[in-house]
């Protein structure tokens, strides 16, 4: 598929593909390759599956390719959070937003960004969402702002947008949806 639009925020790039109907099947990425590779199940407060990410390293950041359905329609906020846990309903467990600098909150903040702030993602009528998102300040390897820390991390998604300044994050409202970023099985 190729790509709709980009946009550039702060290290992070978002590419928004459009695709015919249901969710496609997540590509292997950089198969066969050294770059350390990552999923995640994203799940509602209920327990339902909503789909699936797909994390692998770039030299720009980390690639996450999110293939979501039956998402609320408009716009969300969606963050890399602190800890490796998505307790239903609400995933509370997740912690705040993953932010190894002990920066400020929001894209458009000059005191931050959280290394796990990432754009507002828009969800059409039909609930579907899907998304390539580069998070730039983050890592699969080893090192400070990786995503494999102690506690690991969890992708979120909120039940409205981001407004990319207030700290410590965004007035982006509930946790609609949240995945244990979890390594990849070796093949």
């Amino acid at each position: 598929m190729k790509p709709t639009a980009v946009r550039a925020f702060s290290g992070t790039v978002l590419l928004s593909a459009a695709f015919a109907a249901g969710i496609p099947a997540i590509p292997a990425l950089a198969q066969g390759s050294q770059s350390p590779q990552a999923h995640a199940q994203l799940n509602d407060g209920q327990g339902k599956p909503l789909g699936t990410a797909a994390l692998a390293e770039t030299p720009q950041g980390v690639l996450i390719q999110l293939r979501l359905k039956d998402v609320p329609p408009g716009s969300h906020g969606l963050h890399i959070h602190q800890t490796g846990r998505c307790d239903p309903p609400k995933f509370e467990s997740a912690g705040g937003h993953y932010n190894p600098a002990d920066t400020q909150h929001g894209l458009q903040n000059p005191q931050g960004a959280h290394a796990g702030d990432l754009p507002n993602v828009f969800v059409q009528q039909d609930g579907v969402l899907d998304l390539d998102v580069v998070a730039g300040e983050v890592t699969l390897d080893a090192g400070p702002n990786s995503l494999f820390k102690e506690g690991g991390t969890a992708l979120v998604v909120h039940a409205g947008p981001d407004d990319y300044e207030s700290d410590p994050a965004g007035h982006s409202g509930d946790r609609n949806g949240c995945g244990v970023i979890e390594r990849q099985p070796a093949q």
